[in-house]
């Protein structure tokens, strides 16, 4: 949360309730976002008809609107004439135009092709299908959201505290006079996710009510305004170092830089930050930072906790592709449970834009020739193999450009093997991977760096790859050509025992062929490089724990793909850090349930550009290597660190029930997940009732041996002493990522989308342990 400049408190507070109502809070609006004047917007606030599109029964005309906050859109039923809030700005992942969706794809004709577009949510929120009276207006709905959204987004916090506070006035002001009741005074605070006794409320409105005129209004709220937007901890932080006339100098912030973040900075380094984050043109023109300017660099990426070095791609991309953990989805079709949850290209197309580079295809017969997807034996909707391939030939390389593996489950006839080859083969084009790279047979995978923008078929092969170019049979017995048999599908799966491979799926096969895992002699001495096994959850965990070494030894050259069990029906997710912590690449997890595991998952591939790739360390790399994450005995992995963190304060942090009377109890966890020695958790006490600004100042200490493969999760709970927490936000990263100093940390829901406002204070300290 920013503290405001005194020259523009007061425009600003009286902004925010004055602008309130009426037209001149769009104006408002609009030139906060940078659209003043934008026509796009202002069709947007214009509103209009558009045809919603449910299925092909279900088509009704509503009238669209954003209302002049430019954060919400409403619309209105021409039959009810009922309006009501539809959804928030920030709930949008995407827009897009044409008939992309399945259900614009199935409930509407080719003409209406240039008119129709959808918006599309986070979470598991369905995709609005909409379809415009015109070309022309079509655009102008797609280009006015497209702008929306990405200049909300890209909001300073000052910005995006101001539109929240903004909100909450809004909604306390009942009588709509613009004015502030000592009664509204406390709703406003409880819209704000703090709780206050009535005598508290009183003192307060007290002290702002100048006048004594019984509301509060212009220089009174600005007054309140900037009681409520005061942050003590960084009054004593920039205080402490703020030594040229109460300001901070170029030398100044490098005393800070050098001290407190531990920074190797030079002079010119600190003026560019002067330079980059000062809002105040006459404390810059003399190179020196106010107190708001220093807030204002704390929130940005030199200012979080995350090291920005790290956001980018760094690690070397040219090892063999079995060097590298990759971000990997199970049963990537799903965007529920496995029973009868519904099947969509949607969600291939959300693990992708989430830097997922392994995706799970479940194949079988269909209808009229054309192979579908579905979770077999089950009410799971199906979708057509085809439209799977195209959406992932659309979107595969939109976050990453490191290569995507296709994990086909086959179950398909010969016949229908053949036509899925044939549209990965028409579709996919040059991208997909159909023979070895170079002249020579290989003796080890290609690295990400090799087959960047490429697509790999994993599945059952005849024969090894020398036979690349050799003639075989049209059609060949090679026992199951399916690997996800858990307990509880053993009968299912017998039928599938005697399908058949069709030779021109089989040949696109070329550097991950499927085959059983019978041990780690077996593999060492009969497997090829290519040859990879699947282990269900419970098999490869057992393998992590009894024989964590032999596991690390085999995952040096060989790959190794981990699955839920078959019992999680309700697709919920294993700790993935253990199989991590034994070499396992590909640790597939569903990615449409939120949860603490996906959390890790999003962690550790939030470094090296979202890539997908993270570099094993190097003692996971090495076939000799003797590490054990069990025995923990000497070697290059023990690299002791100390982590001193200080949980200091929260900024607006968002309510977990909406219910107007509804106040957050929050506190801190720190969690370290990594090998059974550093796996631990500390957390803070909880403060009543503040949501909006508490403040704990606890200090925790942390022992770490393997730093390489330690993950740190800051989690915020709602506390409940009756029912059990609740959870708020959290953000996870590796450790190796953590950044010393005063930072903010950035929070996460669940579905791990960034909670716009809200945010974490702390203090961090990594020291060698001697």
């Amino acid at each position: 949360m920013q503290c405001v400049r005194k020259q523009n408190v007061r425009s600003k507070s009286q902004e925010l309730l004055h602008s309130a109502h009426g037209k001149a809070s769009a104006s408002d609006n609009m030139r906060r976002l940078g659209l003043e004047g934008d026509t796009d917007l202002q069709f947007l606030l214009n509103g209009g008809d558009l045809l919603k599109v449910r299925s092909n029964s279900w088509k009704k005309n509503r009238y669209y609107k954003l209302q002049e906050d430019c954060k919400t859109v409403w619309h209105e039923s021409k039959k009810t004439f009922k309006s009501k809030q539809t959804f928030s700005v920030e709930e949008i992942e995407a827009v897009r135009t044409g008939r992309q969706t399945e259900g614009l794809k199935k409930y509407t004709e080719d003409a209406v092709e240039g008119r129709a577009f959808s918006i599309l949510f986070k979470g598991r929120q369905k995709s609005l299908d909409l379809i415009a009276s015109s070309d022309e207006e079509a655009k102008k709905w797609v280009s006015g959201l497209v702008k929306v959204v990405s200049n909300t987004n890209n909001l300073t916090p000052q910005k995006k505290t101001e539109h929240w506070i903004y909100s909450c006035m809004r909604k306390a002001d009942k009588n709509l006079d613009k004015k502030m009741s000592p009664k509204e005074l406390k709703s406003f605070l409880q819209h704000m996710n703090i709780e206050v006794d009535d005598e508290y409320a009183k003192m307060l409105f007290e002290k702002c009510d100048a006048s004594n005129c019984g509301y509060l209004d212009g220089k009174e709220i600005e007054h309140f305004y900037k009681i409520l937007t005061r942050r003590e901890e960084i009054n004593v932080i920039y205080g402490e170092y703020a030594k040229t006339g109460g300001l901070m100098s170029a030398a100044d912030l490098q005393n800070f830089l050098l001290k407190e973040q531990m920074e190797d900075v030079s002079p010119s380094d600190a003026l560019q930050l002067i330079d980059k984050y000062e809002i105040d043109e006459n404390a810059k023109a003399k190179q020196l930072m106010t107190k708001d300017g220093f807030l204002m660099y704390l929130h940005h990426p030199e200012g979080l906790i995350f090291n920005p070095t790290h956001k980018s791609l760094y690690q070397d991309m040219n090892q063999p592709l079995n060097h590298y953990f990759i971000s990997s989805s199970h049963n990537t079709y799903l965007t529920e449970d496995q029973i009868k949850g519904p099947s969509s290209t949607e969600a291939y197309i959300k693990a992708l834009v989430k830097g997922c580079r392994c995706v799970e295809l479940d194949c079988w017969d269909g209808s009229d020739g054309e192979p579908v997807i579905y979770h077999g034996h089950t009410l799971t909707s199906k979708i057509l193999f085809k439209d799977v391939i195209r959406a992932i030939k659309d979107f595969a390389f939109k976050t990453s450009e490191y290569p995507v593996i296709l994990s086909l489950e086959n179950h398909c006839s010969v016949e229908q093997q053949q036509i899925m080859a044939q549209h990965m083969i028409s579709i996919l084009g040059s991208a997909l991977v159909t023979k070895p790279l170079g002249d020579k047979m290989p003796t080890c995978f290609p690295s990400p760096e090799e087959l960047k923008g490429r697509f790999i078929v994993k599945g059952k092969r005849l024969g090894k790859l020398e036979d690349t170019f050799s003639d075989e049979a049209k059609a060949a017995d090679d026992g199951s050509v399916t690997e996800e048999e858990d307990d509880e599908e053993q009968e299912k799966s017998k039928t599938s025992k005697s399908l058949k491979l069709a030779k021109e799926l089989s040949d696109i096969v070329i550097y991950c062929k499927s085959v059983h895992f019978h041990g780690f002699e077996d593999s060492r001495d009969k497997q090829s490089f290519n040859e990879m096994a699947s282990f269900k959850e419970g098999q490869a965990v057992k393998l992590a724990e009894d024989s964590a070494n032999e596991y690390i030894s085999h995952n040096t050259d060989k790959l190794s793909r981990i699955y839920p069990s078959g019992l999680r029906a309700d697709s919920s997710n294993y700790n993935p850090v253990p199989l991590w912590n034994a070499g396992c690449q590909i640790v597939a997890l569903n990615f449409q349930t939120p949860c603490t595991e996906m959390d890790l998952n999003q962690g550790l591939f939030l470094q090296n550009g979202q890539s997908g790739y993270i570099l094993k360390p190097s003692y996971l790399r090495d076939r000799a290597t003797e590490f054990d994450p069990i025995t923990l005995t000497r070697g290059p992995w023990l690299k002791q660190k100390i982590l001193h963190v200080m949980v200091i304060s929260a900024q607006q942090l968002p309510k977990v029930n909406e219910r107007k009377h509804s106040v957050v109890d929050p506190l801190v966890q720190v969690q370290i997940y990594g090998v059974p020695a550093d796996t631990t958790m500390k957390q803070t006490q909880y403060i009543e009732n503040n949501g909006f600004n508490p403040m704990w100042n606890e200090n925790f200490q942390f022992e770490v041996c393997v730093p390489d493969l330690a993950l740190v999760r800051f989690l915020i709970e709602d506390y409940d002493s009756t029912s059990g927490n609740e959870f708020i936000g959290q953000n996870t990263l590796p450790f190796n990522s953590l950044r010393n100093g005063y930072h903010h940390v950035p929070l996460l829901n669940k579905n791990g989308d960034l909670l716009s406002s809200a945010g974490l204070f702390v203090h961090i300290m990594v020291v060698h342990s001697e």
